[in-house]
């Protein structure tokens, strides 16, 4: 929760260097699709949320940044390759995995029209907290931080956001080995308002 508000401040302070039209700080929420790239996951998208502040700072009419603070819960299944490959985490007891992420995309703005933006950058992940039965003697299955590339489109309709994202992981969540890499994949439809 510290991390939030630091975050919050960090976002704040950037808008009172940026001109009064080039700065405006917004809520967003919206679905997330999540799954990952491995054996031992199914291949399936699973649903969950994010919600969170974001800030657009325009440094012209066509470019700018925003960069964003969400809470993200991922859900995900397992497969049958994890049983086979993990059987010290009592194999086929495990099937439904939750993860709340707080991620922070730091993306940039490319805006040909007015009421469309291109978006693209990184997004740093911090793995706030798990199910706990996939802890086994005191060793975490997955990482505690996770770093991917987004691009998404977004539709600027007044202070009205519409927007959807692709995220790729770019390093492996799997902290039990190396038997497996296990790479997040995110689809995320939302909507925001400018405050």
């Amino acid at each position: 929760m510290r991390i939030f508000f630091i975050l919050t401040s960090v976002l704040l302070f950037a808008g009172s260097t940026a001109s009064a039209q080039g700065f405006h700080l917004g809520v967003r929420a919206g679905a997330n699709m999540t799954r990952l790239d491995s054996k031992s996951f199914s291949e399936e998208f699973k649903y969950g949320y994010h919600a969170g502040l974001a800030a657009e700072i325009m440094f012209s009419k066509y470019f700018g940044i925003e960069p964003d603070v969400l809470s993200n819960q991922s859900n995900l299944q397992t497969g049958h390759a994890f049983d086979t490959l993990y059987k010290s985490l009592n194999p086929g007891t495990i099937k439904n995995v939750r993860l709340n992420y707080l991620t922070i995309p730091i993306l940039l703005d490319i805006r040909p029209l007015p009421f469309l933006t291109l978006q693209a950058g990184p997004q740093f992940g911090i793995l706030m907290s798990k199910k706990q039965n996939l802890l086994e003697d005191g060793k975490s299955a997955f990482t505690n931080g996770n770093l991917a590339m987004v691009g998404g489109v977004q539709l600027n309709l007044l202070n009205f956001r519409v927007y959807g994202r692709y995220s790729v992981g770019l390093n492996s969540v799997n902290d039990i080995d190396n038997r497996d890499s296990w790479k997040s994949q995110t689809v995320q439809l939302g909507v925001g308002i400018n405050l």
